[in-house]
């Protein structure tokens, strides 16, 4: 399992920052455009891909106060990138520095409207790299209608072929 995860949390760190390398060319009224989508600008997308990655990461940790990054976030895009990629960073250190036994183990957290759950880690590990990929095609999507030409790809077996 540990592996997979391993696996899940590299990709992940690679695609985000495929993305981050694309979208640092644009202006920032392109980052900025107003777009249909789950999140209304490239800019904010982003953002809150680093919302749920410190969101989750403070669970894990069992924090009981849950601060969003976004709520004290008021940096450029360069500053938005260096969060993201720190973000990243932590999770795939978290895997690698993680007995096996820890992916099994079940912790109890509460989700945004207060409601608590029980999960295995590996199960939200899981989530989140899979979560970041949702976006991700929503963000290529976006890079598109904004004019960009160079998307790049981001397929899993695309990173297992460069590692």
């Amino acid at each position: 399992m540990k592996e997979l995860l391993l696996s899940y949390a590299a990709y992940n760190a690679w695609a985000d920052e495929q993305l981050l390398q694309t979208i640092a060319t644009l202006t920032p009224e392109q980052q900025e455009q107003e777009l249909v989508s789950s999140f209304p600008t490239i800019r904010r997308t982003v953002l809150h891909l680093c919302d749920a990655a410190g969101i989750w990461w403070q669970r894990i940790q069992l924090q009981e106060k849950i601060v969003r990054p976004s709520d004290n976030f008021a940096g450029d895009f360069t500053a938005l990138a260096a969060l993201l990629r720190r973000l990243d960073a932590q999770w795939l250190d978290y895997v690698q520095r993680a007995p096996q036994h820890l992916f099994t183990h079940e912790f109890i957290y509460r989700d945004g409207k207060g409601v608590q759950h029980k999960s295995p880690t590996w199960e939200v590990l899981h989530h989140i790299f899979n979560h970041g990929t949702y976006h991700r095609g929503q963000l290529v999507t976006m890079l598109r209608q904004v004019g960009c030409t160079q998307v790049p790809g981001l397929d899993f077996v695309l990173w297992s072929w460069k590692k």
